[in-house]
């Protein structure tokens, strides 16, 4: 079993920055593609930003220029920037990570973490 830990997010004005971070741990396992989603009320999940274990990263077109990803293959964290964050970008962000452990796939799922862009 492979557990994603998020931190980060919080209340920010527009024009503000954040960051979130999200560790997987668990024993046997590989990562291959990490990366976050979010979802806002009364709308569809959105995939927010994603990066493979080579470096290649993508981005929703509504994040370009604004958001960047990170990730730390070593230690299985991923983490993104938020940039020049919009009223627009208030969801629930959750990290998920795609890999295999004991030669299965598996996708597990951070427990979600709350940005609130507000004046």
């Amino acid at each position: 079993q492979v557990q994603l830990v998020e931190s980060g997010g919080g209340l920010v004005q527009p024009g503000g920055s954040l960051s979130l971070s999200c560790t997987a741990s668990g024993s046997s396992f590989r990562v291959n593609t990490m990366g976050w989603y979010r979802q806002a009320p009364g709308k569809q999940r959105e995939l927010v930003a994603t990066v493979t274990t080579g470096g290649r990263t993508n981005f929703a077109d509504s994040v370009k220029g604004r958001f960047t990803i990170f990730r730390d293959n070593a230690k299985n964290i991923v983490q993104l920037q938020m940039n020049s964050l919009k009223p627009e970008d208030t969801a629930v962000y959750s990290c998920y990570a795609d890999g295999w452990i004991s030669s299965s796939d598996f996708r597990s799922w951070g427990q979600g973490t709350q940005v609130t862009v507000s004046s």
